[in-house]
């Protein structure tokens, strides 16, 4: 059985950071994971790319061919790389792909940060299934903007976002509050970590107007009926705020419990 997790997540949430301080941190403890990038629009990396989408189709190309702006052309990327290529040639590139990793690999899928593709177009749902079929365990891992988070409409609509991508996708979801390192006043910030419900309702109700009332009622219990008041914060500086992620999202997919952790070999020291 494989492992994997689909980071999502608007756009500049920091899922590429994230990769990138993940690869690094799994580096340096010894362990393997594969990062793999979905998204056609990338060009620079700071980490080892394993699997790459624009060997299929680049978004520059097609925007050049059809005269298509940033997200109609990446809509179209996802959507054509997935029913052209993915459907008619899983043997030439997914499949073969994914053959080359062993059953207890780790694959983290970087993928683009248009919010059309989690929550209403089937195109990475599609995609999950395939790696279903593969024998992986999949998680979500959903990253919000901690600087978003300064008041509690933000937060309800970071939470409608959230649940929006986990009633499509039906996978376990993981919510983290990412760039923690670059929030000034943290306080702030704990107060949505993990709120009540009629605290959060009373907020909302301050700021809206009366006639929102049932509404924002609706919200709230929307919101305590998922469990989607609960994220995790990550500072990317401290080792020990992303070996805490890292573990909640491995409990998630139930990785070590049935695969031992990879280690990286090391060559043995001399002892003379």
């Amino acid at each position: 059985m494989g492992y994997a997790q689909l980071v999502i997540g608007p756009a500049g949430s920091g899922k590429s950071t994230y990769c990138s301080s993940l690869s690094q941190h799994c580096e340096t403890i010894g362990r393997s994971i594969n990062i793999v990038n979905l998204d056609p629009a990338a060009e620079n990396f700071n980490y080892p790319v394993a699997m790459d989408i624009r060997e299929l189709i680049s978004l520059e190309d097609v925007m050049d061919e059809l005269g298509l702006g940033p997200n109609g052309g990446l809509i179209y990327c996802m959507d054509l790389n997935y029913h052209m290529h993915l459907e008619e040639n899983l043997d030439e590139w997914l499949t073969e792909e994914l053959d080359n990793y062993l059953d207890d690999d780790y694959l983290v899928f970087d993928c683009p940060g248009q919010i059309e593709l989690f929550s209403h177009v089937p195109v990475l749902k599609n995609f999950v299934e395939h790696l279903k079929r593969k024998n992986f365990n999949v998680c979500v891992v959903y990253l919000l903007d901690s600087q978003f988070i300064t008041d509690v409409t933000k937060f309800i609509s970071g939470c409608m976002a959230s649940l929006s991508a986990m009633v499509q996708l039906e996978l376990p979801h993981v919510n983290i509050l990412s760039k923690m390192d670059l929030v000034r006043n943290k306080r702030d910030i704990e107060n949505y970590l993990n709120p009540e419900p009629q605290t959060l309702l009373a907020e909302l109700n301050q700021r809206m107007a009366p006639q929102f009332g049932k509404l924002n009622k609706s919200l709230i219990d929307l919101v305590d009926q998922y469990s989607m008041v609960s994220f995790f914060p990550l500072d990317l500086r401290k080792e020990s705020s992303i070996q805490y992620s890292l573990s909640q999202i491995d409990m998630s997919i139930q990785y070590g419990e049935d695969a031992d952790v990879k280690v990286k070999d090391f060559d043995q020291e001399d002892d003379d």
